[in-house]
């Protein structure tokens, strides 16, 4: 019998979390033989929501309608998979799965192991993530038995990277630009993109150099005064250095995934350039990266997981960095801890490294058709159907997968 699976989500929302839980929902949606799916959309945050009207939102939004009435008349669900931070996880079903997009910095907030350690178990999107998981511990002294006590994650967890997605056909971005050699920089305005030091140190780099940088950004909302807030911006961060050859290039404003591949993709673009503190997977590093254009990236944290390939051989221009506490203004109670500590990327190899990347592609070295030959490799490592795959397995185990195919092929056997 199949199993009734809720889906708690940002579903429709345009963020991290929303890719992952669509991601999610292709997974369960491979296996319909498996899973009857419910959805229970959530917001995320101030971002804003997908207004294409393709299959498979038309399929969202009368699951949507479904799950409504369903709920309505009483009914229950046999699994919930819950796709946010772990301060919103609980238990709604017999089994429940927390599902993450982990934690950019060395240690999880004691409220997440505790709400973690409710749930039977869960899926993060990186080793890096799942490292910082079971790695985290906290010790106390019990008030009144004054007994030492340890709190730890003590319910499984596994790690599903995202898969390659492919299109037929890309729309023609028909980008103006007056540089021959192009950087892109793909990162929402805030303190863990480190975009102040990235565009700043690049503007540096190529002040004598007829080099372009293309910035996709925004501020997590894309009106006009979020644009305008962006190019001050830009203006504050360009205008510092004197004289400089150098143009950037700003896209703000929503974008379709079929758009966003087309930027990637573009011949026009000859790098990405990405210099985070930490990301729990790094998903517009590796939509790039499968484009096939060379990579300068800080070498810590879930971008780790394709970034090097299956030998652990490094694939990209490899930026060093320190260790330190991260910044007080980040701090979020509960979320993300001040004891806690990511990736500050050194000045001095970041410049490095994007000139190196600049001199490999200008004096033709073979970077192209190395970065193309590795894109087909994470096509391969990363394709939808193993991902698909290794998800479902860590919804449903796979025990249980084999005795719902025995069933199935026994009823069918007593009806023939």
């Amino acid at each position: 019998m199949k199993k009734k699976i809720l889906l708690k989500a940002p579903i429709l929302t345009r963020s991290g979390y929303g890719e992952q839980s669509r991601f999610a929902l292709r997974s369960l949606r491979s296996r319909p033989d498996i899973f009857e799916v419910f959805i229970q959309p959530i917001q995320w945050g101030h971002t804003s929501w997908l207004t294409e009207r393709d299959e498979e939102r038309m399929w969202i939004d009368e699951t949507i309608e479904k799950t409504i009435a369903y709920i309505q008349q009483g009914g229950q669900f046999d699994i919930s998979l819950q796709v946010t931070i772990p301060n919103e996880w609980e238990r709604i079903a017999p089994i429940n799965v927390g599902y993450t997009a982990g934690i950019e910095t060395t240690k999880v907030a004691h409220q997440w192991l505790q709400k973690s350690n409710e749930m039977d178990n869960i899926i993060v999107v990186s080793q890096h993530s799942k490292h910082v998981f079971e790695n985290t511990f906290y010790t106390g002294v019990h008030n009144q038995t004054k007994e030492k006590h340890e709190l730890r994650l003590n319910k499984p967890v596994e790690f599903v990277n995202y898969p390659v997605k492919t299109y037929e056909e890309l729309p023609d971005l028909n980008l103006d630009l007056k540089t021959d050699v192009n950087f892109l920089v793909v990162a929402q305005s805030g303190p863990r993109k480190n975009l102040p030091n990235t565009i700043k140190w690049f503007v540096e780099e190529f002040a004598d150099d007829n080099v372009g940088l293309i910035v996709k950004t925004n501020k997590a909302k894309n009106c006009l005064m979020d644009r305008e807030l962006i190019l001050n911006d830009l203006r504050a961060y360009v205008g510092s250095i004197p004289k400089t050859n150098c143009k950037v290039y700003l896209i703000h404003g929503d974008m379709t995934d079929q758009e966003m591949h087309s930027l990637y993709s573009d011949e026009k673009v000859s790098a990405f350039l990405a210099l985070p503190h930490g990301e729990g997977y790094g998903l517009p590093i590796f939509e790039a990266a499968y484009c096939g254009k060379p990579v300068v990236a800080t070498g810590w944290s879930g971008q780790m997981d394709f970034l090097c390939d299956e030998n652990r051989k490094e694939r990209f221009y490899n930026v060093a960095y320190d260790l330190n506490a991260v910044q007080p203004e980040v701090v979020w109670d509960g979320v993300l801890i001040k004891e806690s500590m990511w990736a500050f990327p050194r000045e001095v190899s970041a410049k490095e490294k994007m000139r190196q990347c600049y001199e490999d592609i200008t004096n033709n070295s073979g970077i192209a058709s190395e970065s193309a030959a590795y894109a087909e490799e994470l096509k391969e490592r990363f394709s939808e159907e193993k991902l698909y795959a290794k998800f479902v397995e860590n919804v449903v185990s796979l025990e249980e997968i084999e005795q719902m195919q025995k069933d199935v092929d026994d009823l069918l056997s007593d009806l023939l």
